[in-house]
C-alpha cells in the first residue's frame, strides 16, 4: 500500500484558494455508492499482463470499506474492464496498437476477453453488489459502460472511487464523474498505482480540482 500523503505546499495552495481543504463536510449514505475499478486478474494477478502489484495491498481496505458501506445501505459497484476482438479488429484499436507492446498484446487481449472478467477472488462480494463492464479507461465516458445509467437509477449523487490504477482508470472515472456533477471522493488507501509518485500526483490533482480525497476511515466518519 502507498505510504504517501498530499504535500504541504498543495494543502497551502488549496487553503489559500478556497479557505478549506475538504470539499465535503458530510456524505449522505442514501445517495452514496462505492465504485471499485479494475480489481480483476489482468491487473491484480502476479505476472498478469497489466499487473499492478500494489493492487493486492489494498484488498483488505476495500473489503473493510465495502462491508461497512453495505451495512449503511450504500450500493457497492464493481467496474471491470473488457475489450472485444473479432476478425482481427478491436473495439479499442488506438490502445492496442499504440499503448500495448507487441510481445504482451496477445496476453492482454486474451485476459480482457468479454465474459471472462471476474472480481479478484480475494475481494469479498455480496449478492446485492452490482457489476458493470467498461471498455475504456473511464467508466463514465460516453459509450464506455452503463455506469451512469445505473447510478442515476439508484438515485446516487456521490461516488467513492477505489481500485487501480489510481492515475489511469480511477482518475479518468473520477474526473468524468465530476464533469457529470457527481460528488466524488477518491479513497486514497483503497487505490493503487505503479509508484508512489503517480499515486500522489493523482491525489494532489484531484483534491485541487475534481473532488475530495479521504481514507476509508475518513469516508466512514463523513457518512456517520
Amino acid at each position: 500500500m502507498h505510504r504517501v500523503a498530499i504535500r504541504q505546499e498543495i494543502i497551502d495552495r488549496v487553503m489559500a484558494r478556497r479557505g478549506r481543504l475538504r470539499w465535503f463536510d458530510r456524505l449522505e449514505a442514501a445517495k452514496t455508492a462505492l465504485v471499485t475499478v479494475d480489481m480483476q486478474s489482468t491487473f491484480c494477478a502476479p505476472g498478469g499482463p497489466a499487473e499492478v502489484p500494489g493492487a493486492r495491498g489494498i484488498v483488505a481496505n476495500i473489503n473493510r470499506l465495502s462491508a461497512a458501506l453495505r451495512r449503511l445501505g450504500c450500493p457497492v459497484i464493481w467496474v471491470l474492464h473488457a475489450n472485444t476482438h473479432r476478425g482481427g479488429r478491436s473495439d479499442w484499436p488506438l490502445f492496442f496498437d499504440h499503448v500495448v507492446a507487441a510481445e504482451v498484446r496477445a496476453r492482454t487481449v486474451e485476459s480482457l476477453e468479454p465474459g471472462r472478467q471476474q472480481v479478484w477472488p480475494e475481494l469479498e462480494t455480496a449478492a446485492e453488489d452490482i457489476v458493470v463492464v467498461k471498455n475504456r479507461y473511464s467508466a463514465l465516458v460516453p459509450g464506455s459502460s452503463s455506469l451512469e445509467r445505473v447510478l442515476r437509477a439508484l438515485g446516487v449523487d456521490t461516488l467513492l472511487i477505489a481500485g487501480t490504477k489510481t492515475n489511469v482508470c480511477c482518475e479518468s472515472t473520477a474526473r468524468d464523474a465530476m464533469m457529470l456533477d457527481f460528488k466524488v471522493v477518491l479513497v486514497s488507501d483503497c487505490c493503487a498505482a505503479l509508484s508512489d509518485d503517480e499515486h500522489r500526483a493523482t491525489l494532489e490533482t484531484h483534491i485541487q480540482q475534481f473532488g475530495d480525497v479521504a481514507t476509508a476511515d475518513e469516508v466512514l466518519r463523513l457518512l456517520s
